[in-house]
């Protein structure tokens, strides 16, 4: 026997801001350039209802040296270190350009 589903309990839901795969592919390729130049090593990913954050360290026990923050409803892509802004624009090539200066050209 047949039941009865109601397909509005299956629809999506809103969730959470995440990373499409070309823009994991793009933050991932330059975190392995980094990584083989000995500045960082080791990342993480934060997935939230209002943005989605990759963080990148120095030290696993460390605070993050930046991070990279993916506002929910296409508001755009945020690099931070520390407190500080280093960048903000609505494409993600934008602001990846800040972070492929060496370290010490950004502090």
């Amino acid at each position: 026997m047949a039941s009865l589903v109601r397909m509005a309990e299956y629809r999506a839901r809103p969730g959470f801001v995440q990373f499409e795969r070309t823009e994991l592919s793009q933050l991932l390729a330059l975190y392995a350039v980094r990584v083989a130049d000995g500045d960082w090593r080791d990342y993480a990913i934060d997935l939230c209802p209002d943005q989605a954050v990759f963080s990148v360290f120095r030290h696993t026990l460390d605070r993050p040296l930046f991070t990279i923050a993916k506002g929910a409803r296409n508001t755009g892509w945020v690099v931070r270190s520390g407190g500080r802004e280093l960048a903000r624009s609505r494409c993600l090539a934008d602001v990846l350009a800040v972070l492929v200066q060496k370290p010490q050209q950004l502090v």
